[in-house]
């Protein structure tokens, strides 16, 4: 292919000769939507740090699904505000907290939507970690494991359609997977955050669901950065544990990792569009330094093109609206 013989520029003239080469392509059904269910009534409250996403109590977050069904978007993955905290996290299979709950409401009105839940102790224990705590802030990884069963259990009862299980620890998937079968729940599949680094891109996110931890750090549990190898070990154990979905937590920094996990492993593939990659978007769109639309798009066709075949993405409304453009 030498030139002038083969000029690519051929294929470039126009957008319909571009749309009939294009490799990489982005579609509604690509989306995963976040959620934050809270305890209360008549609570629709933007979160300062996620700005056009929202707090929403019971009465009122159908008003977020409705939308979501009607963009076609196929699934949303919950996360809850407790009503209380302790230090195990009980709250996190109390059957009438705002996740169980919200499972009921939207499998009852959109039977077919996706409801997926996140599976972990932060957001529900008094000091923040993932899980039981010893020794002022190590995690005991054997211990918090049939706690997170619990978990996954309680969810799977409430109607929840995949259970997606974020806390790293040791064993996790395989200690779910067992509970759920027990339970009867052998069709509900596992999407395991198998490669989730111990990331400085989660801090809106942390502000948004108050699972800061009080003390020390993850780095105890969650990944290593600097890590690739590790990276693959973690998802190869997860696959052998019974996990169905894999996914890279963060994305946009970590593309080399989804890239390498979709060439290693026929698994379906996730990345989640973290808090903080949303956030720097959203405040250089503000000020005016980026095309926000062309960004979040181009984004989104990085990692498609990495491999994944699902992507968690705050931006999931507005990518579904440009995509019907």
């Amino acid at each position: 292919m030498v030139f002038p013989t083969y000029r690519p520029r051929r294929l470039r003239a126009t957008e319909n000769l571009r749309s009939m080469i294009c490799e990489t392509t982005i579609s509604v059904k690509d989306l995963i939507y976040p959620i934050f269910v809270v305890p209360g009534e008549n609570i629709k409250h933007e979160i300062e740090s996620l700005p056009g996403n929202y707090h929403w109590s019971l009465d009122r977050v159908m008003e977020c699904i409705d939308e979501v069904v009607a963009l076609g978007i196929p699934s949303v993955i919950l996360f809850g505000i407790p009503s209380y905290k302790d230090a195990l996290g009980s709250s996190a299979w109390d059957d009438n907290e705002p996740v169980q709950q919200a499972c009921r409401l939207i499998k009852a009105k959109y039977p077919e939507l996706v409801v997926t839940t996140d599976v972990c102790l932060c957001e529900y224990t008094e000091h923040g970690h993932c899980g039981v705590l010893e020794n002022g802030c190590t995690v005991n990884n054997d211990a918090t494991l049939p706690l997170l069963a619990k978990v996954a259990v309680s969810h799977a009862r409430a109607g929840a359609d995949i259970i997606a299980p974020s806390n790293m620890m040791d064993g996790y998937v395989q200690a779910i997977r067992t509970a759920l079968d027990e339970a009867g729940f052998t069709n509900v599949p596992i999407m395991a955050y198998s490669a989730k680094f111990a990331s400085a891109y989660y801090g809106p996110f942390r502000a948004a669901a108050d699972s800061a931890p009080s003390k020390g750090d993850r780095k105890g549990y969650q990944m290593d950065p600097a890590n690739t190898n590790e990276a693959m070990r973690e998802i190869e154990l997860d696959i052998e544990e019974g996990a169905d979905i894999i996914m890279v937590k963060p994305a946009l920094a970590f593309l080399d990792v989804v890239a390498r996990a979709h060439e290693m492993f026929n698994m379906p593939l996730c990345v989640y569009n973290v808090s903080g990659e949303y956030a720097m978007v959203k405040a250089a769109a503000e000020k005016g330094w980026i095309d926000e639309k062309r960004i979040v798009m181009e984004n989104m066709l990085g990692f498609k093109r990495a491999g994944a075949k699902m992507i968690i993405t705050y931006h999931a409304l507005d990518v579904a609206k440009w995509l019907q453009e």
